[in-house]
């Protein structure tokens, strides 16, 4: 109960105090015109790279992503990620959660982190649910995950002595080398980053973040970058997947 408590507390101060917004908002008027042409939105490449691999059979079994799951079935399954994966009794992501599907279930060799085929899948997923809200599922298993994600996200860290919080809740809309600060929600991952010249997940983006403030980062997959999306999926919850986005 102290748990929860103290979790919902933690989600209600960026709430409080300021209106939520995407960081789709904060862009120059030509890269919000990207995002929303399919044809010139440069993450649509991965998309369509994942829509054809979710048809594609892999593993000795020969199935498919589509084998299992109909068409139309993954509409708003990304916008109920990370969930809780009884499996392995912890948190897992969309990402996770493909990679686990094509070993698991399929056979196929693993699909490792930030790996184009692995991105293309989560893509494809993702763009099912855009313009959906954002629903975190209320599982109380996911409580001490959020917990730790909230205090991940307010802890400072690095050589700078920054948390995520200094940057995306006390100074959103001002700006930090020439680019506008943004709220942080997570509404459009995998994304297509101007800076990247490709689509990343976002705990390449957090990866990032942790690098500049001169810390340590996880590893690539690590519980605590999981523990943190949920934190910001709950933070972010009611917006609309934006999946591929397109940002600076």
């Amino acid at each position: 109960m102290i748990h929860r408590a103290l979790m919902l507390a933690l989600l209600a101060l960026p709430a409080l105090a300021q209106e939520r917004r995407s960081g789709f908002e904060d862009m120059a008027p030509q890269t919000q015109a990207m995002q929303r042409d399919d044809t010139s939105n440069p993450g649509m490449l991965w998309a369509l790279e994942g829509e054809d691999l979710f048809r594609q059979p892999a593993g000795p079994a020969g199935q498919s992503c589509a084998s299992c799951h109909a068409e139309g079935s993954m509409q708003g399954v990304a916008a109920r990620y990370p969930a809780w994966d009884t499996a392995r009794q912890a948190p897992i992501d969309l990402a996770g959660r493909i990679a686990q599907c094509r070993t698991d279930r399929q056979g196929a060799p693993p699909l490792a982190r930030e790996s184009q085929g692995l991105l293309a899948l989560s893509a494809h997923v993702g763009q099912q649910s855009r313009g959906l809200p954002i629903a975190p599922p209320a599982d109380p298993r996911l409580d001490a995950a959020r917990v730790q994600g909230a205090a991940l996200y307010a802890e400072r860290r690095g050589q700078l002595d920054l948390s995520c919080a200094q940057c995306h809740d006390d100074h959103p809309g001002r700006r930090l080398a020439g680019s506008i600060i943004p709220q942080a929600h997570p509404t459009g991952y995998p994304l297509y980053r101007l800076e990247w010249q490709a689509l990343g997940s976002l705990q390449r983006r957090l990866r990032g973040c942790m690098t500049g403030v001169r810390a340590e980062p996880f590893a690539y997959g690590a519980p605590e970058y999981i523990a943190i999306e949920l934190f910001l999926m709950s933070r972010a919850a009611g917006l609309a997947v934006e999946t591929p986005a397109v940002r600076p």
